[in-house]
Order: structure tokens, then sequence, then C-alpha cells
């Protein structure tokens, strides 16, 4: 059987590959296929306590068993109506039919008319979370990011987090936007937006979307400096470490 195998991140540097194709016997498992890797690249076996598997597009077990023509990816750390066109070209986008919106972009992110777009009229709270690049990391002055993601796992895991904070808190709709490619200082990687009857369910709503984001979603940012370049470090959520590497 053929299957794809996918790299991102700081395992791309690793391997050299953005993707590969191979061919695999019958019982192979998606950790069977890491190892086989991690005996070529031996940095690949040192990091495997911090890398999460995908299968077809969704988190997996090292032991799933593969079948022909299966995408297999390797991730690292995360690091990371009217009115919707006017918030940004999104080169991925879904709308929910709850309201809710969740989409990827590679122009800039207009917060603002987002909120206007997602907000009910009885809906007295606002609240927009946004992440700014900044010009400095660890005391190094920062030129520039370049944000990329696995865009067909992401899409759908961000879809599925905001849906369930608006099922935990009592909001009206939640949106969340992340760009892509090269960002200049003062420009937004992500934005957050909640909308409630009360401020308060609004701010928790939109707190946790971002802090979920940066542990569940396969974006990954790498800072350019005067002096070099380095993918940044990041951390999976434990509950997506626990059940895969148990």
């Amino acid at each position: 059987m053929r299957v794809r195998i996918l790299f991102f991140g700081v395992l791309k540097e690793i391997t050299g590959l953005a993707s590969d194709e191979v061919e695999l016997a019958t019982g192979a498992t998606v950790g069977s296929v890491f190892a086989a890797y991690a005996e070529r690249f031996e940095t690949l076996k040192s990091s495997r306590p911090s890398i999460l598997f995908a299968r077809n597009r969704e988190f997996s077990r090292p032991d799933a068993l593969l079948a022909d023509n299966d995408e297999v990816a390797f991730l690292p750390p995360v690091s990371g109506g009217a009115g919707w066109r006017e918030a940004g070209r999104f080169i991925q986008e879904i709308r929910d039919p709850a309201g809710h919106f969740f989409a990827l972009t590679r122009s800039e992110i207009d917060s603002q008319t987002l909120a206007r777009a997602l907000q009910r009229r009885e809906d007295g709270a606002v609240a927009i979370f946004e992440g700014i690049v900044r010009n400095n990391s660890k005391g190094r002055a920062t030129r520039f990011l370049e944000y990329e993601c696995y865009e067909a796992m992401a899409l759908p895991r961000m879809a599925a987090i905001g849906r369930e904070i608006a099922g935990t808190f009592d909001i009206g709709r939640v949106a969340m936007i992340h760009r892509l490619g090269r960002l200049e200082i003062g420009e937004a990687s992500v934005s957050i937006v909640a909308t409630a009857p009360h401020r308060k369910p609004a701010f928790d709503a939109a707190l946790e979307g971002i802090n979920r984001l940066k542990r569940e979603v396969p974006i990954w940012k790498k800072e350019f400096f005067e002096d070099g370049e380095v993918w940044v470090d990041g951390e999976w959520d434990q509950r997506l470490l626990s059940g895969q590497l148990g």
C-alpha cells in the first residue's frame, strides 16, 4: 500500500522533507512509519515525546493501522453575511449554522468588522483578543514572523474548539481567524471574537479560545532575526499527548 507522509515546522528542517510517499506492507502503523524515519533522522527519535501524529487529518494513536492512500502527518509542538468579506480574504473558512465563524487567511485581519458581523441584537458585550507581532523575542530584535499550518486539519480543529466554547460559556457567537505567511511587526496574527449578553462570559470565552488554539491547533511560528531564524518552541495540550503516548 502507498501512504503519503507530511512534515511540518522544524520537522521539515530535520528531515529536509515537506512530504514523502512510501510503500508499506500490510499491518504497518502510524508509529512504525515514524520509527522508520527516526532511524534515518536521529533527532526525530529524541523529539518523539513532543510530537503528535495525525492520520487522514485527525489526531491518531501510534498503533493505528494504515490503509492504502492514507495521509499521515508528524506534528511538532504548536507555538502558536454582510461584512464577512471585508474582515479579510480567507483561504479557508467555516461558517457555522449557529453564526460562529472560523477561518485561515493570508491577508490582514480586521477584527472590528468581524465583531460587527458577529454581534446579535441581544448581545451587550463583545470581547476581542488579538495576538500581535512584537519587535523582540528573548532579547533579540525580531524582523518578521512566518506562520505555517496543516490547513486541512487546523480549520476543523478551530471549529471544534469554538463550538465547545460556545456550548460551555453563556455567549452568543464566537469567531477565530489565524493568519498565515509572512507577518510584519505590529500586525495581528490571530483574532478571537466572542459576543454575549454580558461581559464576563465574553471575556472568559475569548481567553479560553486563544489558550486552546495555541495548544491544540497545528499552526507553527518561525521568527526571523538579523543573525538567523528559529522555529518557536511550543507545547501541545497534555491531554493530546497523553492520548497518543499512552
